[in-house]
């Protein structure tokens, strides 16, 4: 899939993605202030989550429950140092657990990856839409 989009339209791209039953696991890929921190707390919205949601960079993960139990944890990775940081953190418990994990900077843990995930690319185009990719 692949959507050219403003960021007012943001509410409908998630909506778009959601409708596209992406896997739990989404690697979100872009440069620094694209938008992949507000495209997924539209996300976030739109499965339920209710509380404020915000970028996980400090603490590497936040966590948002939403409907049956089921959670939404979000990953900055952009901090860690390596693979064992992450694995020291728990990650792998997180990436299995069958909840929706989206990660920012998953190119820093790339052997840590399920197989099944999908991938999000985000870039900034000329006249300040973005072009979004959803492989």
């Amino acid at each position: 899939m692949e959507i050219i989009f403003s960021l007012e339209d943001l509410d409908n791209v998630a909506k778009k993605i959601l409708l596209e039953n992406p896997k739990k696991v989404i690697l979100f890929n872009g440069t620094m202030g694209v938008g992949k921190t507000t495209l997924i707390k539209k996300l976030a919205k739109n499965l339920g989550v209710n509380e404020a949601t915000s970028s996980p960079t400090f603490s590497l993960v936040n966590e948002y429950q939403i409907t049956n139990n089921q959670y939404i944890y979000h990953f900055d990775v952009y901090r860690l140092k390596n693979e064992i940081e992450a694995l020291d953190m728990g990650i792998d418990d997180y990436l299995y657990s069958g909840n929706w994990c989206f990660i920012e900077w998953a190119e820093k843990i790339p052997n840590l990856i399920p197989q099944e995930h999908s991938v999000i690319t985000i870039e900034l185009l000329a006249d300040g839409n973005r072009k979004l990719t959803l492989n």
